[in-house]
């Protein structure tokens, strides 16, 4: 936790003002505040916002700062998780080193949490989840990181998959993944009882990754929704991709979404250009919580993306058609504000009282931040300085 004096910084592109830090919170905000005991730091009149967050990413499957991967698959889905699955270890893709390099990317453009997705199945069993456990514990001071233990080759139909997401989530993981119940497992209800049922028992929210579309996606997020209900984990699940929602008929995806939203579960996204992503606006004006992540970045599966959350939000903006600046700025608050309340982080905001996560951009509003892929000027972690001008501030913080 830090103390400091932050001075001449415009909260979401308003007026300038100094704001006070006091034990990693939020003490006072104002112009002209007085210094007292507090050490000082120019802002430069930069944007100010809470620290960007990625809330659907894969730490463990970047092939960032490695040789270049040449791709010459053109596989379906089930081709790309079983290629990567058996190629990861050959290609030296190691897990501790690669979600280090990955992580350390997204806090030096900002971020200051990240949700992961890591890769647990029979292959593997824990090892690729003990090497992104070791890069949290690392950087615990730099970026928050949460782990979802996540079958992604399926879970009914490799036995002994259940067995080590239980043992994941006894040995810290936060969340329960899952995958396609239709088109994966093909069982949904066995998948999905498993799913909940390891939630229920180890009071861990779910986060599951729905890519099926029409009425198959429209069934498989009536039946998680059933069981949130059920279950009373209302606020505590998390449909990634949703890809159903922008691929069926308007009375059927406002009837979807007006269930998600009583039922709060958050939504999400990360603007996949070539899917039929869920419109942001309307889930805005429905009350429903949401989120974004870059997903997987330059692995085995694609060479696309990048470890930049405001870059995302350009993806973001871009895939919804925006051009007014106020929708511009939410899809900034998205990338910052929105993903944390899919993590279940209240109080990821400006006000006093707030845990000091900021982000200081070099640009004149939100709209202009996310359009010019702007500077980040300063990184801060509980009121901590960990990142300025691209560099990290601790000597024992370097890229691997």
């Amino acid at each position: 936790m830090s103390n400091l004096l932050l001075r001449n910084v415009r909260p979401w592109g308003g007026e300038t003002v100094d704001v006070a830090i006091r034990d990693g919170r939020i003490a006072e905000m104002g112009a002209n505040l007085g210094a007292g005991d507090l050490p000082q730091e120019d802002g430069g009149n930069a944007l100010l916002v809470p620290g960007l967050v990625d809330c659907h990413t894969h730490l463990d499957k970047t092939t960032w700062g490695m040789d270049w991967f040449e791709n010459t698959e053109n596989a379906t889905l089930q081709g790309r998780i079983d290629y990567e699955r058996d190629n990861r270890t050959a290609l030296g893709i190691d897990p501790d080193r690669q979600s280090m390099r990955h992580a350390l990317e997204l806090a030096r453009n900002g971020a200051t949490h990240i949700r992961s997705h890591v890769d647990i199945d029979t292959d593997h069993g824990l090892a690729i989840f003990e090497g992104v456990m070791r890069t949290r514990e690392k950087l615990a001071d730099v970026i928050e990181i949460e782990i979802v233990a996540f079958p992604q080759s399926g879970l009914v139909k490799r036995p002994g998959t259940a067995e080590l997401l239980d043992e994941a989530l006894s040995n810290g993981a936060a969340v329960v993944g899952g995958i396609d119940p239709c088109g994966m497992d093909r069982d949904p209800k066995g998948q999905l009882d498993t799913v909940f049922d390891l939630a229920d028992r180890h009071g861990a929210a779910v986060d599951i990754h729905l890519h099926e579309t029409g009425e198959l996606g429209a069934f498989d997020t009536e039946e998680i929704l059933d069981r949130t209900e059920a279950l009373g984990l209302q606020g505590k699940v998390t449909i990634s991709h949703a890809f159903a929602l922008g691929s069926l008929p308007e009375a059927r995806t406002r009837a979807l979404i007006d269930r998600i939203a009583k039922l709060d579960v958050a939504i999400a996204t990360t603007g996949s250009p070539n899917a039929s992503v869920p419109r942001l606006l309307e889930l805005k004006a429905a009350g429903v919580r949401v989120g974004a992540g870059c997903d997987g970045i330059r692995d085995t599966w694609g060479p696309w993306g990048k470890p930049d959350m405001l870059h995302r939000a350009e993806v973001l903006g871009m895939r919804n058609g925006f051009r007014r600046d106020q929708d511009l700025a939410y899809a900034l608050e998205v990338c910052s504000t929105g993903g944390a309340r899919v993590m279940g982080r209240s109080g990821h905001d400006l006000s006093i009282g707030s845990v000091a996560d900021l982000c200081l951009i070099d640009a004149m509003t939100p709209a202009h931040a996310v359009a010019a892929t702007a500077p980040r000027r300063m990184t801060l972690k509980s009121g901590q300085i960990v990142v300025r001008d691209g560099a990290f501030t601790q000597d024992n913080v370097v890229m691997p």
